[in-house]
């Protein structure tokens, strides 16, 4: 990958690039689902964390859980969610701008001095689209999507999964390898200068060349 390419999964739509990575282990709780789909859900963030140098933690001693997924039929379910306000400020603004753009996904970032991640809500409403979402797709694009601070675009109209003929969902090797160097130990947890980008494009080189 040229500099440029890794540059493009980093930048805003502002035209900002913005790089995070979790700073801590991650102590992951759901609410909304039935225990099968827990473990799919379990599965598929113990697959990308292992692509990490993080680890999957029971509690967190600020939040007691940094990692929290919320699965909704409608999104006024939100309203009933106990507490839920003291976790995200401005909860009735963000809910009036789910209905209006009528969403069926959102996460929200909360991150330390330093800039690195250090706890993601993931908001997912289970409308028509995604309950023909395979569980093990749905599931493995979230985490993806939650373990680095990636472009607020780059995954609009490209998805970072792949299908393979006997119908199993990967990471597209991309991405994998992405997320690999994003949490290469001489990297900085967040930075947002572009020309970490061109650190990371000669890690993945190397790493590919082996």
């Amino acid at each position: 990958m040229k500099p440029e390419d890794v540059e493009k999964y980093f930048t805003r739509n502002d035209g900002s690039f913005s790089f995070s990575r979790w700073g801590r282990s991650v102590a992951p709780v759901a609410f909304g689902l039935e225990d099968k789909s827990i473990s799919i859900l379990k599965g598929a963030i113990e697959a990308v964390l292992s692509l990490t140098s993080q680890q999957i933690s029971e509690t967190d001693p600020e939040l007691g859980s940094n990692f929290m997924f919320f699965f909704l039929s409608d999104w006024l379910e939100l309203q009933e969610l106990p507490h839920l306000d003291k976790l995200i400020p401005n909860m009735s603004a963000l809910l009036e701008k789910l209905l209006e753009v009528e969403a069926n996904q959102y996460r929200i970032f909360r991150f330390d001095r330093e800039g690195a991640i250090r706890a993601c809500f993931v908001f997912i409403k289970m409308d028509k689209h995604l309950k023909k979402v395979p569980a093990e797709t749905l599931m493995l694009s979230q985490v993806v999507q939650s373990v680095l601070l990636w472009s607020d675009n780059v995954f609009t109209h490209n998805s970072p999964l792949l299908v393979t003929e006997d119908n199993h969902t990967l990471l597209k090797p991309t991405i994998s390898n992405l997320i690999k160097v994003a949490y290469d130990p001489t990297l900085p947890n967040a930075s947002n200068d572009s020309s970490l980008a061109m650190r990371m494009s000669a890690r993945v080189k190397k790493m590919v060349s082996n």
